[in-house]
């Protein structure tokens, strides 16, 4: 009786542990589905990404974040969210190709320049900083292509 208490004890402490794991690895990671062309030929539309959910960014991270004027808005599904290359951020100079839309120098505190690997992306060129505190994570793998 006592090895059958140990085994159903330790399949539900696996149970249990395996049901943490789960939720706090949906706390950390988020998939995020591309929309147009801004990415390519990185991501296409349709792209499925898994992004970590994580605040701090290097140069060259591929990032999900919220609009320049467009703050978080209370949830995932509320708000719009762009994918982006981190191109610059607070401290380094502004890219020559992004400074006819920033009056700055060099990237202010709390902000970064994101650029589009795609040539009709919307992005720093014509909206200018975005809110590091907007970022909601980094890119880590394509899940899925989309076909056709």
């Amino acid at each position: 009786m006592s090895v059958l208490l140990w085994v159903s004890g330790t399949a539900a402490g696996t149970a249990l542990a395996a049901g943490a794991a789960l939720a706090a690895a949906r706390r950390r990671l988020v998939v995020v589905t591309v929309g147009g062309p801004s990415m390519e030929p990185t991501y296409v539309s349709g792209d499925r990404v898994l992004v970590l959910r994580r605040r701090s960014v290097r140069r060259g991270d591929v990032v999900v974040l919220a609009g320049p004027h467009d703050p978080p808005a209370g949830g995932l599904a509320t708000t719009r969210w762009f994918v982006k290359r981190v191109a610059a951020l607070p401290g380094d100079p502004v890219p020559e190709r992004v400074r006819p839309a920033v009056p700055d120098p060099l990237v202010p505190p709390g902000k970064v320049v994101v650029l589009g690997d795609g040539a009709r992306s919307a992005d720093s060129r014509q909206w200018g900083y975005f809110p590091l505190d907007g970022v909601l994570g980094v890119a880590v793998r394509r899940l899925s292509r989309r076909e056709g």
